[in-house]
């Protein structure tokens, strides 16, 4: 199921709000605006630069300092 832009962002604001809290999420917002900031070009020049052992050991240690506490956000 394709869900259209309002869902998009209902939902999005939802993870931003219920992680971060309103200001954090609206500070979040801004920045994101104001800095033009490509999501894709930023995963691709983060990533271009790891091996895959070097991403799996960052998932883990990740995991580690923050594991899952059984309360998942349903989209």
């Amino acid at each position: 199921m394709i869900s259209s832009t309002s869902e998009i962002l209902s939902k999005g604001m939802k993870c931003l709000t219920e992680q971060m809290g309103i200001v954090e999420a609206e500070q979040f917002i801004s920045v994101i605006i104001r800095e033009k900031f490509d999501y894709t070009k930023w995963q691709r020049e983060y990533f271009d630069t790891k091996t895959l052992e070097e991403i799996s050991n960052e998932a883990v240690e990740f995991e580690k300092a923050h594991p899952f506490k059984g309360k998942a956000i349903r989209l």
